[in-house]
């Protein structure tokens, strides 16, 4: 399989090419165009149980469909995502273990294996959900994000503004809060905000999907 990540950074897509026996799992809905000769195979998102906690406590579509070239030429995949934005690809060999926040994944090869984790109240209360998506296993990880995105790497403690938190190693803690004080968070509209704590890599989104949606509120009533 080889890939290339167009239009980038504002409008991403991937360009996926599937070699003869390649195949790649998708988020349902993230197919913008594909070669008519690949078949396509719904499955429920990592289970049955998995794909209905996704559902309904993560913010994850139910199903994902599968891409498979069971011809005997290479065919092309164009992969897409809901927002405006860029897409990266990383690379979970090596025991690597990445988790999303809700609607940040798009797609994955065979090999990576994609379950749920429990996230926790201070996640859900940040408006992250009751579950994270949790993936490993040895094979490549398609992800986006509302905006640019930005890999860090932290050590210790890390303050990130509500809505902004895309994905991060499983390791690292989160605690939400005020910003400062009462009177402050209020004054400076910062609202709650992510304390991470832990060491290893985090992916920040350069926009807000909740921002946008509070900006425009009052201009849409």
């Amino acid at each position: 399989m080889k890939y290339e990540i167009r239009y980038k950074p504002a409008f991403a897509s991937v360009f996926v090419t599937l070699n003869p026996g390649d195949s790649l799992t998708a988020e349902a809905g993230a197919m913008t165009s594909m070669d008519a000769q690949l078949s396509i195979k719904t499955e429920f998102s990592g289970g049955f149980i998995s794909g209905l906690l996704k559902k309904f406590f993560g913010g994850e579509s139910l199903f994902v469909n599968v891409f498979t070239n069971n011809s005997q030429q290479p065919l092309q995949l164009v992969l897409t995502q809901s927002t405006i934005g860029d897409i990266v690809c990383i690379d979970l060999r090596g025991g690597r273990e990445i988790c999303f926040q809700p609607g940040a994944y798009i797609a994955h090869t065979p090999g990576v294996n994609m379950g749920v984790q429990w996230a926790g109240f201070k996640s859900w209360v940040s408006g992250e959900g009751l579950f994270k998506l949790k993936l490993n296993g040895q094979g490549q990880v398609f992800f986006g994000a509302y905006g640019g995105i930005t890999q860090k790497r932290i050590s210790g403690e890390f303050v990130v503004d509500s809505g902004h938190l895309v994905a991060y190693d499983p390791g690292i803690k989160m605690n939400i809060g005020l910003a400062g004080g009462l009177l402050g968070s209020v004054t400076s509209g910062e609202g709650l905000v992510n304390r991470l704590t832990g060491q290893g890599e985090i992916y920040l989104q350069s926009r807000s999907v909740g921002g946008l949606v509070r900006y425009l509120s009052p201009k849409l009533r």
